[in-house]
């Protein structure tokens, strides 16, 4: 039997999909200017969660300055990965990404006028995560309706999104180009460098309530492309499954963004290679498509702050990654389907 066909992951491809954010997020915990052995890495977290504190410098590093950011890279990459699998699905379209509703735009608009009023780290991503909220409740108020179709939400997503992108650079001209500038632009071209627990503990509830959302909707979310006719049979109804997963990948997005600024290609990205290996089936294509993302997006971020003295945009990476990839893998497949 084909994986084209496989609805379950097998306990074996479950088994590394699990292990293969776990063990990245572990290695790249002991990378950085101060290399860690990987041993003294797990004895730092042990100890860690005994309430034992070391006071040595390789665990100062890791546990103030790297497992947070690990910990956001995780959370983000697995919550655009889903969004990105579930846009897809949902608007029948393989090049949909977690900005075809303008969400991402809306949240870039929100930290940076967060940033330019000076609200402060809590108060931006706040700002920011209600922004992008608002981008899609726009979109979808103005593309959706009687007799409307999901065409039409796309084509409101792309212009709220160019209105939010617009506001973005007002913000920016506005902005002090001693300090604000510089600030509003390196958030928005996406960053960890600015993790901590405390904005992780704002942003990571909105995304686990998207990635549960998801995960059980998840054999529901094989009749997204189908039309209410042929979804009618099965005792579902169409509209409420597309707004609650709209919902959930809106509230997944809009809180990476808030927390490092828009990343693309992931949400891209990610989705594809999944359906490559595992299939069709979102049975198997959400968990799969969270837990891969996670360990490429800690993967991205290590590269960002290893790479150079100056620390790179992850969204540049995954640029410089996700575009030749994409290529590639759409050469090999001879174009894309859903």
């Amino acid at each position: 039997m084909s994986n084209k066909s496989v609805g379950k992951l097998h306990i074996w491809q479950l088994l590394l999909l699990i292990l293969f954010p776990v063990l990245t997020a572990v290695v790249c915990l002991s990378i950085g200017r101060m290399n860690v052995p990987v041993g003294d890495v797990f004895s730092i977290l042990w100890n860690g969660m005994l309430g034992k504190q070391e006071n040595t410098t390789a665990a100062a590093a890791i546990l103030s300055a790297r497992l947070p950011r690990v910990l956001t890279a995780l959370a983000v990459g697995a919550g655009l990965s889903a969004a990105g699998a579930a846009f897809q699905s949902l608007f029948a379209n393989p090049l949909a990404t977690p900005d075809t509703v303008g969400v991402a735009s809306g949240s870039s608009f929100g930290a940076a006028l967060g940033i330019l009023l000076g609200l402060g780290s809590i108060g931006t991503q706040g700002f920011s995560f209600l922004a992008g909220i608002g981008a899609v409740v726009l979109t979808w108020a103005l593309g959706s309706g009687k007799n409307r179709k999901l065409s039409s939400v796309v084509l409101a997503g792309i212009m709220v999104g160019s209105l939010f992108s617009a506001l973005v650079s007002l913000v920016k001209f506005t902005a002090d180009s001693e300090n604000e500038l510089p600030a509003i632009t390196y958030f928005l071209m996406g960053t960890f460098g600015s993790s901590s627990f405390k904005k992780l503990a704002v942003g990571i509830f909105p995304i686990l309530a998207g990635l549960v959302t998801l995960f059980l909707l998840r054999w529901r979310m094989n009749l997204l492309p189908y039309s209410e006719d042929e979804v009618r049979s099965f005792g579902v109804n169409l509209k409420k499954l597309r707004i609650v997963t709209l919902i959930a990948a809106t509230l997944m997005t809009s809180a990476s963004v808030a927390m490092c600024g828009q990343v693309g290609w992931i949400g891209l990205i990610t989705p594809h290679m999944c359906r490559m290996a595992f299939g069709n089936n979102h049975r198997s294509l959400i968990p799969a498509s969270a837990l891969t993302g996670a360990g490429f997006m800690v993967i991205v971020d290590t590269l960002a702050r290893s790479l150079t003295k100056t620390e790179i945009p992850v969204s540049v990476l995954t640029a410089v990654i996700g575009a030749p990839f994409f290529l590639y893998l759409m050469r090999k497949k001879g174009g894309w389907s859903l």
